[in-house]
C-alpha cells in the first residue's frame, strides 16, 4: 500500500524539470546577492579596523612573547594575507556566479523562444 502512495506522489519528468528550473533561478538570484553582501561585510570599514586591531594584537602577542622583530612582522603580514586571501577568493567566487547567473538566464531565454 505504501508503494501505491508513493507512486501517486512521483512527479511527471515535465514536473520535476520545472522544479529543477524553479530551484536553479533561486539559486542564480539568491546566491550571487549572498556573496556579494559578504564580500561588502569584508571589505567595509568596520571590517577594515577589526582586521587592523587583530593584527596589532597579534603582533604584540608575538614581540611579548619573544619573537624578532622580523619574524613577527613576517607572520603578522602572513596573518593579515589570510584575510585578504580569503577576500580574494570571495571575489572569484562571486565574479563566477554573476557567470553563472547570466548563462543560466541565457538558457531559460532560449527555453521560453522554443
Amino acid at each position: 500500500m505504501q508503494e501505491k502512495k508513493d507512486k501517486d506522489r512521483e512527479k511527471s519528468p515535465k514536473e520535476e524539470a520545472e522544479e529543477v528550473k524553479e530551484i536553479l533561478s533561486v539559486v542564480s538570484t539568491e546566491i550571487p546577492a549572498l556573496i556579494k553582501n559578504i564580500i561588502a561585510s569584508v571589505f567595509s570599514e568596520e571590517a577594515g579596523r577589526s582586521m587592523g586591531k587583530a593584527a596589532g594584537a597579534f603582533y604584540k602577542e608575538l614581540k611579548n612573547s619573544g619573537m624578532p622583530d622580523t619574524i613577527a612582522l613576517q607572520m603578522t603580514e602572513d596573518y593579515m594575507k589570510t584575510f585578504t586571501g580569503l577576500g580574494d577568493i570571495l571575489k572569484k567566487i562571486g565574479k563566477k556566479g554573476v557567470s553563472q547567473q547570466i548563462n543560466i538566464k541565457s538558457a531559460k531565454s532560449e527555453e521560453e523562444e522554443e
